[in-house]
């Protein structure tokens, strides 16, 4: 059978043995919404747990609205073109505005790439800026968390009179699911919340993952961060397979917040009958594939369905690298997993991007890796704890040889985008 991996921009055809494979997994279909953006403007009219928008807005002096940067495909275009008005018609000015990309420890999104993020009508009429989560200078101390993370935030986002977020509520393989509190922790928080709440501390709690929320101290933290810098509204988008607006939520942070879950919840979920031998997956695709560090969300995707000792074969474009430098060095400096997980969980190391190479060591206790990139040589990968290989047919041929013919073969195209299990 062929199928169809989310690869770039444009995706990648793979031809698989039907006789192995048992199942490809898939969204729950949804119907796009038939004008995405009037539904936005109702939502704000009658938002969940909170007044109108405009209500909000009035006697406000200024705003900041967080939106997400080029690793999530967020419509930030069509939803800041409903929310500007608004705020303008309550007497906000344009000049006291601040779009603010909650970059977290991300790069900073500039020139075409901007253009992406917001179009670029929104980027050449408003101020942007983009957050800087190295700069501690630039941040807000607001004390500690319960579980004692240091919350330091954007001052811009803080000393705003109105704080508004927009993201994206997907699967997210540490905090659950994306959007709602994670556009201001992680988003707007410096390193110094960042490197806490993303410690082996949390990170190795079993409820720290994809579709979790409940007893998630990754989850529970960062809400509790983001309620003490404050949010006085958010709108969230639900895509579909081909990115388009399925569902809105907008109103209070975690009332809309929750909405949204359980409507993701009914698409994304999806099983297999028993572990298999084989998962082949993907990274989702263009912006999250781009990257050898986001990729790693799509092999964690897959762990919970690999059997032991099993293989998830990964196919992702990486268009810009491993990743930034400090990601780079951690490789520079360990032989092996297990050397890296016995520092950071033994020693006082610490190196900025480690939790997701601790991510990916989870999924390695269980099962090799092998990756297939057009974007990296082979012995770049090797050096990065997998397995390189030139196609997927290729390698699924190299694992039919060691497991037999009859070793199953479970597909999920759109990798971290689905929540897959055991049932």
């Amino acid at each position: 059978m062929q199928v169809l991996l989310d690869y770039g921009r444009t995706g990648l055809a793979v031809e698989l043995p039907d006789r192995n494979v048992i199942k490809v997994l898939r969204y729950r279909p949804a119907e796009p919404l038939d004008d995405p953006g009037a539904a936005i403007r109702d939502l704000l009219e009658s938002p969940i747990g909170c007044p109108p928008l405009r209500d909000l807005a009035a006697g406000r002096r200024s705003a900041c609205i967080a939106v997400c940067d080029i690793t999530r495909p967020v419509p930030n275009a069509l939803i800041l073109q409903q929310i500007l008005p608004v705020l303008h018609e309550a007497g906000i000015r344009r000049e006291d505005v601040l779009i603010l990309v909650a970059t977290g420890l991300h790069r900073p999104n500039l020139g075409r790439e901007l253009d992406e993020v917001l179009g670029p009508e929104i980027g050449r009429d408003y101020r942007v800026a983009n957050h800087a989560g190295d700069r501690i200078e630039e941040h807000v101390y607001l004390g500690e968390s319960p579980r004692g993370v240091p919350i330091y935030i954007d001052r811009r986002y803080v000393e705003a009179d109105l704080k508004i977020t927009v993201g994206l509520i997907e699967p997210h393989f540490m905090a659950g699911y994306s959007g709602g509190r994670k556009l201001i922790c992680p988003g707007l928080a410096a390193l110094e919340t960042v490197r806490v709440w993303h410690s082996p501390r949390f990170l190795e709690h079993p409820q720290a993952r994809a579709g979790c929320l409940e007893g998630n101290p990754v989850h529970e933290e960062n809400t509790w961060i983001a309620r003490r810098a404050g949010c006085d509204f958010i709108v969230n988008v639900v895509l579909d397979e081909k990115r388009r607006v399925v569902h809105a939520v907008a109103g209070d942070m975690e009332a809309a917040f929750t909405a949204g879950v359980r409507l993701v919840e009914r698409m994304v979920c999806d099983t297999v009958p028993e572990p298999v031998d084989i998962v082949v997956t993907s990274a989702a695709g263009y912006p999250l594939d781009a990257t050898f560090y986001q990729s790693v969300k799509g092999m964690v995707a897959a762990e919970p369905i690999v059997r032991p000792g099993g293989t998830v074969i990964l196919a992702t474009e990486v268009s810009e690298g491993i990743g930034s430098p400090d990601f780079r060095q951690i490789f520079q400096e360990h032989d092996s997993l297990e050397q890296f997980l016995q520092r950071i969980t033994g020693e006082d190391y610490f190196r900025m991007d480690q939790w997701q190479l601790e991510e990916m060591a989870k999924v390695r206790r269980k099962a090799e890796i092998v990756v297939v990139t057009q974007g990296l040589a082979p012995d770049v990968l090797s050096r990065l704890f997998v397995t390189p290989k030139a196609t997927v047919e290729e390698a699924v041929a190299d694992c039919l040889r060691r497991y037999g013919p009859d070793a199953t073969i479970a597909v999920m195209p759109k990798g971290p985008y689905l929540i897959a299990s055991v049932g």
